[in-house]
């Protein structure tokens, strides 16, 4: 075999280690598995599949279990980042992050986020932001858009009586205990790199022990919002990211220089 065929038949791409390899559940589109293997490619890229622990959340992401090669726990609705909490104080040398989606954690579970904020706690948070109730019909979520139509708002979402939508990650920087905040979105494979990055340095804010870290993910909902895969990309570039500006919110200063 010479050396340019030997070069066309090497694997440059592959199943992370922290994945299983079952099928998901997901919608066609939906990019719930771009997050899962960016999560994924962290962990086996800082060599701690062996010792993470992800804690579920309740909505579409229920079954994040059955999809991540590591130890999981399912939490009750809303009560991933309390979960993650007793196991890292339990485990401190783990890595234990939760995967929770805006239904989750930006409604029932507000008020348990941001108490492991402001307590500190050396957690990684997940959050995927689509603007709906993913798992339940398409109701209106903390997050969904003025105006924003759902099958709770047909009419589209009236601030003056149903108020405005929850910024996530700026609220949870405002937190002394939180070290890193930021948002970052999923629908092209420019954000998708810069995703990754974020999601390594959020995990690598846990491994060094300097607090509380989230990252939030725009994330598309074809089925509910009623669009193709490629409507529904558009659509969060253009209606969700000017709401959900893509950035860094609060980020620890001793981090300055990680690159990854």
């Amino acid at each position: 075999m010479d050396t340019a065929q030997h070069e066309l038949e090497q694997v440059v791409y592959q199943r992370p280690e922290s994945l299983m390899e079952v099928d998901t559940h997901y919608c066609p589109g939906c990019t719930h598995g771009v997050a899962h293997r960016l999560v994924a490619e962290v962990l086996d890229e800082m060599q701690v599949r062996q010792r993470t622990i992800g804690v579920a959340s309740v909505g579409c992401s229920v079954f994040a279990y059955n999809y991540f090669n590591t130890d999981f726990v399912q939490a009750p609705h809303g009560r991933a980042p309390a979960m993650a909490t007793g196991i890292k104080r339990c485990l401190p040398d783990r890595i234990v992050f939760t995967y929770q989606g805006d239904g989750d954690m930006a409604s029932i579970g507000m008020g348990e986020v941001v108490a492991a904020a402001a307590r500190g706690e050396n957690i990684t948070v997940v959050f995927i932001n689509n603007a709906n109730y993913g798992m339940t019909g398409g109701q209106m979520a903390p997050t969904t858009l003025p105006g924003q139509k759902t099958t709770s708002s047909p009419n589209g979402r009236d601030v003056e009586t149903q108020g405005f939508p929850m910024q996530a990650a700026e609220l949870l920087a405002t937190l002394e205990g939180t070290s890193y905040s930021v948002r970052r979105s999923l629908h092209d494979p420019k954000n998708v790199r810069m995703a990754k990055k974020a999601l390594r340095t959020a995990f690598e804010v846990q491994a060094r022990g300097m607090g509380f870290s989230i990252v939030e993910l725009l994330s598309v909902c074809p089925t509910n919002w009623g669009m193709t895969p490629l409507q529904s990309l558009k659509w969060l570039e253009e209606a969700m990211i000017p709401f959900y500006p893509i950035g860094d919110y609060k980020v620890n200063p001793a981090l300055a220089g990680l690159r990854f």
